[in-house]
């Protein structure tokens, strides 16, 4: 099934994810699954405890949803809350998915060293193509959106394939060091512009290998001035 997952724990840089995501689900006319997942991080729990945290989960989870249909278009959305790993979670639903969408930083107030990035697990391992977005609230709306900037020099087909598809939809030029001429004839509709723009780019695209060696968590979170988009 081609839907748009959203991994959101109701922080305030899920919101941010979420703004995109919808974007995404109304561009493309398909339908959003906002995914939430719980986890008891202390050992052993007794069933009070374990029923507490299922109900927090569903709060969030039901305002996640409920932000995404009052603020949409007639977008159909679904939800997944689902009981272990986020990142987990987020992998096996990226198989049947378009597109996974994620905040750069959650909940969580353990070390990123001892519980991993989310967003760099999901972005390494998913399925399909990953937006990590970054800062806390709503998206700022752009007077002038920026190029969607291909960030590898030697790209796979598969990296810019994602780039001019997602710069059509936001009517928004490609930027590149790499050659792009074949790719401008067979999508006439999107224009070239040089160099790299990063400081105003709408979204930089990135090959999964790339990010694996940049290490995934550290580039996408710290190094990226807008949100980012991985693909294998």
């Amino acid at each position: 099934m081609n839907h748009i997952v959203l991994g959101y724990d109701g922080s305030d840089f899920s919101v941010q994810a979420l703004d995109w995501a919808l974007d995404d689900a109304e561009l493309r006319n398909l339908p959003l699954t906002v995914a939430h997942a719980r986890q008891w991080p202390y050992g052993e729990a007794g069933e009070d405890a374990k029923a507490h945290l299922r109900k927090a989960a569903e709060h969030v989870l039901w305002h996640g949803a409920d932000c995404a249909r009052s603020t949409s278009s007639g977008v159909s959305v679904e939800t997944d809350l689902y009981e272990g790993p986020a990142a987990q979670r987020l992998v096996e639903l990226s198989d049947n998915a378009t597109l996974v969408v994620a905040g750069s930083r959650g909940l969580s107030a353990l070390p990123r060293a001892v519980v991993g990035s989310v967003a760099g697990y999901v972005a390494a391992h998913a399925g399909c193509p990953v937006i990590i977005v970054r800062g806390p609230g709503p998206l700022p709306a752009a007077t002038h959106p920026g190029p969607i900037v291909v960030a590898d020099k030697e790209p796979d087909a598969s990296v810019l394939e994602f780039a001019f598809g997602e710069a059509a939809l936001r009517q928004v030029p490609v930027s590149a060091s790499a050659d792009l001429t074949g790719w401008a004839e067979r999508h006439p509709e999107v224009r070239i512009q040089p160099g790299e723009p990063r400081d105003h780019a709408t979204l930089m695209v990135v090959g999964r290998k790339r990010a694996a060696w940049f290490g995934a968590a550290d580039f996408l979170t710290q190094h990226a001035p807008c949100p980012v988009a991985v693909v294998s």
